[in-house]
């Protein structure tokens, strides 16, 4: 086998031919030096890549949980409230307010911030930066966050009795994650140029 014959290989390690081997081989990954092909599955353990991808994934479902969930709740709050004739400062409404602060400070809001700071140190580490998907499913991931600033926005309307807001409203508002989700995981699974 010639050596020219390999591709170029990139700093994220992952598996890399040209078509002159079926098997292909391991890059080179700076962090974990040369690929030792005598011994299959040492060094792979160090490579930080894989491990960081599936904390974003845990981080963006956690954060994707609570974006499809939060705007539901807003449709049982409002509409409880008018509906049901619930007073405000009743249990049902503390409990609706305890509720959605304790899902959008707890969970939502941490795992928005470990679903970008891995995110973007998985670009800079795969080294992703040119690739015009990227670029895309960033401009995605921004409007999801502009959507769970407003969700904030709404839970405190919710919380001081200002909101004037629609149960209906709310219930198309629970579709905009979803639709933003479907385009983000096309462009990071198809990855088209």
């Amino acid at each position: 086998r010639r050596p020219d014959a390999w591709a170029a290989v990139s700093r994220a390690g992952r598996r890399v031919h040209d078509g002159g081997s079926p098997v292909g081989r391991i890059a080179p990954c700076p962090w974990r030096g040369p690929s030792r092909r005598g011994a299959p599955g040492i060094g792979r353990a160090m490579d930080p890549y894989p491990w960081l991808k599936a904390l974003h994934v845990v981080a963006m479902t956690a954060w994707m949980a609570g974006l499809f969930y939060l705007p539901r709740l807003f449709v049982y709050h409002v509409e409880g409230l008018a509906r049901a004739g619930v007073p405000r400062g009743s249990d049902m409404d503390l409990l609706f307010r305890h509720q959605e602060r304790l899902l959008l400070r707890a969970i939502m809001t941490p795992a928005l911030a470990a679903t970008w700071v891995l995110g973007l140190l998985l670009a800079w580490l795969g080294d992703w930066w040119a690739a015009p998907w990227l670029w895309a499913k960033l401009a995605l991931v921004l409007l999801l966050t502009a959507f769970h600033g407003w969700l904030a926005r709404q839970r405190r309307a919710l919380a001081d009795g200002t909101n004037r807001v629609s149960g209906r409203a709310y219930r198309l508002a629970n579709e905009v994650p979803t639709v933003l989700l479907l385009l983000i995981v096309v462009l990071v699974v198809v990855k088209p140029a």
